[in-house]
């Protein structure tokens, strides 16, 4: 790949959450994020040694979600749980925050998590994402209340969503926002340069990456890997 298409690929986790992939799917994904060479294939926690195995010897990072989608598990187990993946071969973390107690202000709360969770990422030459969910957390005061927690103790990246979490609007429709430019500029502006921002739901095409690159994000988390970066090859980002 010529640098412009690798610096593209090099922002996509190729998301492999969703509940109903089978173990033939999350194959599948694997090796559709070694074929085009992303940052990370993004996998449910039990399938880490699968992706482990198929990326090994690549330059693919297996990663994975811990507390997710609702960041509701208790402390001692987001711990558990980040361990197990680390030994089982994930290199990154996309830690759900516990939403509950972000909406209660309990700030303590949730600096102890995060610094729990981004200790042992830390311990373990690993890379911890913390994911907000600002279509729950929507005070703006509350995003930069975040920002400004996760900038203290130093994780490697702030996230928006999920893409799982979806809110119910006054006619009763499921849905969300996602990466909204508003939130995205909140966090680059809230966060020092030394804390990467990651773009998360509706973030689907090429016209998206640069949109949100734009905007200071540096990482993106994508289902439509293929279609993002043979569009790109399609615009003259050549091999």
């Amino acid at each position: 790949m010529s640098e412009s298409l690798r610096a593209i690929a090099k922002m996509i986790d190729h998301s492999l959450l969703h509940p109903t992939l089978t173990d033939e799917d999350l194959a599948t994904g694997c090796e559709l994020a070694k074929k085009y060479n992303v940052a990370s294939a993004c996998v449910k926690t039990y399938a880490v040694p699968l992706a482990a195995r198929i990326l090994d010897g690549s330059d693919v990072l297996v990663s994975t979600v811990i507390g997710f989608p609702h960041g509701s598990h208790q402390v001692e187990i987001k711990e558990q749980e980040a361990r197990l993946a680390l030994d089982e071969g994930a290199a990154e973390l996309d830690m759900v925050i516990n939403i509950g107690k972000a909406l209660s202000r309990d700030w303590d709360y949730i600096i102890r998590e995060v610094t729990a969770i981004n200790d042992i990422c830390v311990e373990r030459g690993a890379i911890l994402k913390v994911i907000f969910e600002t279509d729950f957390i929507t005070a703006d005061e509350s995003r930069v209340k975040l920002c400004h927690i996760c900038s203290d103790i130093g994780v490697a990246f702030v996230k928006t969503s999920t893409g799982y979490n979806y809110v119910k609007d006054a006619a009763g429709s499921m849905g969300y926002a996602g990466a909204s430019d508003h939130v995205l500029k909140l966090m680059r502006r809230e966060c020092p340069p030394s804390v990467q921002v990651k773009a998360a739901g509706k973030v689907k095409t090429l016209d998206d990456v640069q949109r949100v690159r734009s905007l200071g994000v540096t990482r993106i988390g994508a289902t439509t890997t293929a279609e993002i970066l043979e569009e790109a090859r399609q615009r003259g980002f050549t091999d």
